[in-house]
């Protein structure tokens, strides 16, 4: 599968699936076009010559027509240009593979003290009752995690909410215990923490550095847009309270493992000024993410915005090109992207893992594939106490993969996106082995994004 387009002023021919990426003039562009238009990419160079020789859309000389095909056939013939798929040949062994959960989301508080208005956990509740999670609880999910981890040594653990500053004293506890049976048990907690920072302090900061491996703060990014949607419960706004703090979080972790991250909606779709704001503040380490919401909310993203939402990426994309390139870059959660070696085939196969290697807790202890499913109960697996009890739904997850997915198979970022949200999917078309339509246009645009900033930086770096 090849996939071709152009961006900022590069001409880039993506190899799907070896994930060789090639930037080309105007005259290679287009006979990788026509040979694909005419589908000989199986055939000889002769038969290649032939069947394109007179071709009145490839403008160049014959020396340059016989050459750059010589080119691409060397190319093919290398495994970087009109590459065979393996990776469905190993699908039956991926499905198959042992069970083995590496990281927990924890939600220790179903509680929140700001009203966000595109909140799918709806201020904290998740379709159910206020609660915090005991140390009891929480302990008993610590446990579960390293007793069904198997041989992996490094596991994963996300202090989620609602606001888990709300019950912070339990999450002390937890970390203490955690380290408690590293050494005994062959294993390293990786903690983490999302907050939106209404209550952060010195002291939390100080543990947190000490023990927290990533933190992730949560703002909207300019002030208008983020009181607007995340407001404080009594209405104002919450900016003003968090930004000086998020500030010296992100200074006190030397600018590294933590990462500023919004939310963009219908009401802000000239988004990049978002993230130029958040940059301009000092942060460089930003994400800003499109909304996922009902159609009928008003600030739900809708059909006719895409090409609005496609050309505000590319917008964003060269700003952050022109940062980097006058000493001032950040790193764009979005644009992203590791052409070297990159995740192994399984997690571009399947994603985060959810459902089987990834687990949500809720404060009661129950299971669930991840926090955007919680407390829909046909999805509840089992509890702290008994253990996965729903191993089906489990192995329906298991299942999940960018070939049980139709859009998946034909789409050229299946590779860099493994097949999206399982839950957006499930909320949207009913099951877990759809995809949502608009984050697949916009994970398109942003993979394209972010293949053309790593070309030009390669560019640039070959002229030094």
């Amino acid at each position: 599968m090849i996939h071709q387009y152009k961006n900022n002023g590069y001409n880039i021919v993506l190899d799907v699936n070896s994930g060789s990426v090639h930037v080309v003039d105007d005259i290679v562009y287009d006979i990788i076009e026509a040979i694909v238009e005419k589908g000989l990419e199986n055939s000889d160079k002769e038969d290649i010559k032939s069947a394109l020789s007179g071709d009145s859309k490839l403008n160049c000389t014959e020396e340059d027509f016989v050459e750059v095909i010589e080119e691409i056939c060397e190319l093919r013939e290398n495994e970087m240009l009109f590459t065979e798929d393996v990776y469905e040949k190993s699908i039956d062994a991926f499905k198959s593979r042992p069970t083995v959960v590496k990281a927990l989301c924890l939600h220790i508080a179903h509680d929140c003290n700001l009203k966000c208005k595109y909140c799918f956990a709806e201020e904290g509740e998740y379709h159910g009752r206020r609660a915090l999670m005991s140390f009891e609880v929480g302990k008993k999910a610590l446990d579960f995690l390293v007793a069904n981890s198997g041989s992996r040594t490094n596991l994963e653990v996300d202090f989620f909410g609602g606001e888990p500053l709300m019950n912070w004293d339990v999450v002390k506890e937890l970390v203490k215990y955690g380290r408690s049976i590293e050494e005994a048990n062959n294993k390293k907690f990786r903690f983490t923490l999302t907050t939106n920072g209404v209550l952060l302090n010195d002291e939390i900061l100080e543990f947190a550095n000490k023990e927290m491996s990533n933190i992730v703060l949560s703002i909207d990014g300019r002030k208008e847009v983020n009181d607007m949607m995340r407001p404080m419960a009594g209405g104002q706004g919450s900016y003003d309270i968090i930004l000086p703090k998020f500030k010296k979080v992100a200074e006190s972790r030397n600018q590294t493992n933590y990462y500023v991250r919004g939310t963009f909606t219908h009401f802000n779709k000239d988004f990049s000024a978002d993230v130029c704001h958040l940059a301009d503040q000092g942060f460089k380490q930003i994400s800003v993410e499109p909304v996922v919401a009902p159609k009928e909310a008003d600030y739900a993203l809708k059909e006719e915005d895409i090409p609005e939402l496609l050309a505000e990426y590319d917008k964003l994309a060269a700003d952050l090109l022109k940062r980097h390139k006058a000493g001032e870059g950040v790193n764009f959660f979005h644009f992203m992207i590791d052409l070297k070696g990159g995740p192994c085939v399984y997690k571009r196969l399947s994603g985060c893992g959810s459902g089987t290697e990834y687990l949500a807790v809720t404060p009661w202890g129950d299971f669930y594939p991840c926090h955007q499913f919680v407390g829909q109960e046909e999805f509840l697996m089992g509890n702290v106490d008994e253990g996965i009890t729903r191993t089906d739904i489990r192995d329906e997850f298991k299942t999940c993969n960018v070939y049980s997915k139709e859009k998946c198979r034909k789409c050229f970022a299946k590779f860099y996106c493994s097949g999206g949200c399982a839950a957006n999917s499930y909320n949207f078309h009913g099951n877990i082995h759809d995809a949502y339509d608009i984050g697949c246009e916009l994970q398109r645009k942003r993979v394209e994004c972010a293949i053309m900033i790593k070309a030009a930086l390669a560019e640039e770096n070959t002229e030094d």
